[in-house]
């Protein structure tokens, strides 16, 4: 695979790190978390399926654990001599605090020149803000992307989705990689800083138009994602179900009113979003309420047009396209799993049914390391592993 001979160190916990892991993990990177005495939060965040829960499940798989006091000094031995032999290591703690332990960038780029150390955090490592703690929905909040998501009444409501977390955690992998690349080049690692905010701010160019040429925040009602554009747009079925149209180039547009037999409309849809289409939301919010969304289905299956039934999470999980492409399969257990979603034809990713309990793999580590079992078991009764 891709990252075969690739060791990661990963210290990160919840979300952002641990995605970054498992995309790593999933395509041959050998993979050590370390993990505190209290073990990674996510061990006991929802029900547990055979013994681990659908959220450690599917960030965690394919790692191996080591449990780690990283406040005692033997413990921070273990990490360095890990470092020694390892090409990335992975952070989510405050700004700061690495350093402070002995473990931070500048303290391991001069023992392994090669490391590439991405530390993530809410703000980044300067800044006013640098220590201001936060997770997900604080930054979509104080970047302005939680405005953008409003329910009724116009009041902001909370995202169905990570964004933060996952923007960070997928621009952090491009960042480790093509630090890794040019590794191969100058022999060096680097220092990859990766903010929250940063991440979800570089997210947003389709909607600074306004922030940018009037100064001000943008009137959702006329902007072609927000609901401006007739056919953009979440619409209610008879039998109390919703659809999208999610593509308002003109092909699409003609194909469905033609169909419909409003053609007249046409003309408007090619005007600018929001006032200008609203005689073309008002027939198609009738329309779409005179039939239940089977009927939909059935319709919009005979005409090319950006068109899909709003399903739950449950009814997303059944669609024969997440099996077909490997992007939902049974683990070894028998649990189905998240897939990987780069998909290469040669070296293919393969997941692993690795699922690490906590500190599970310390023993091994430790001797690989060069302690003798004397030593190892020393390391346990003194708190350090």
């Amino acid at each position: 695979m891709k990252l075969e001979g690739i060791r990661v160190l990963d210290l990160s916990r919840f979300l952002p790190g641990p995605y970054i892991g498992l995309m790593m993990a999933d395509h041959g990177a050998e993979v050590i978390k370390i993990e505190s005495f209290d073990g990674e939060p996510t061990r006991n965040l929802g029900t547990k399926i055979k013994g681990h829960t659908a959220y450690f499940r599917n960030t965690q798989r394919g790692k191996s654990s080591l449990r780690l006091n990283l406040k005692a000094p033997d413990g921070l031995e273990i990490f360095r001599r890990l470092a020694d032999e390892s090409d990335v290591i992975i952070d989510s703690f405050r700004p700061g605090v690495v350093d402070r332990l002995g473990i931070g960038y500048e303290a391991i780029q001069e023992r392994n020149p090669r490391i590439v150390y991405c530390s993530l955090s809410a703000f980044g490592q300067h800044g006013t803000q640098a220590q201001r703690p936060s997770h997900d929905v604080g930054a979509q909040a104080i970047t302005g992307t939680l405005s953008l998501m409003q329910g009724e009444g116009r009041e902001p409501c909370l995202p169905p989705a990570p964004a933060a977390d996952i923007a960070m955690g997928s621009l952090a992998l491009v960042g480790i990689m093509m630090a890794l690349y040019r590794r191969e080049q100058t022999g060096l690692g680097d220092f990859v800083d990766m903010a929250m905010t940063d991440c979800l701010m570089s997210w947003n160019p389709h909607v600074i138009n306004d922030v940018l040429v009037k100064e001000r925040a943008p009137e959702l009602k006329n902007e072609r994602l927000f609901g401006g554009a007739a056919f953009y747009d979440v619409y209610r079925t008879k039998d109390g179900r919703h659809l999208v149209l999610s593509g308002a180039e003109m092909n699409f547009v003609e194909n469905l009113l033609t169909a419909l037999e409003r053609s007249d409309l046409i003309e408007l849809c090619r005007k600018p979003w929001g006032t200008a289409q609203e005689p073309v939301k008002a027939f198609l919010t009738e329309t779409f309420a005179s039939r239940s969304l089977a009927e939909w289905n059935a319709f919009m299956s005979e005409i090319s047009v950006c068109y899909a039934p709003v399903l739950d999470l449950h009814e997303g999980w059944q669609q024969p396209s997440m099996r077909e492409r490997g992007m939902i399969a049974p683990g070894a257990d028998g649990v189905e799993r998240l897939g990987t979603p780069v998909k290469y034809a040669a070296e293919p990713g393969q997941p692993s049914d690795k699922l690490a309990e906590l500190g599970g793999d310390t023993d091994d580590i430790l001797e690989r390391l060069g302690y003798d079992a004397a030593e190892r078991q020393h390391l346990i009764d003194t708190g350090v592993c």
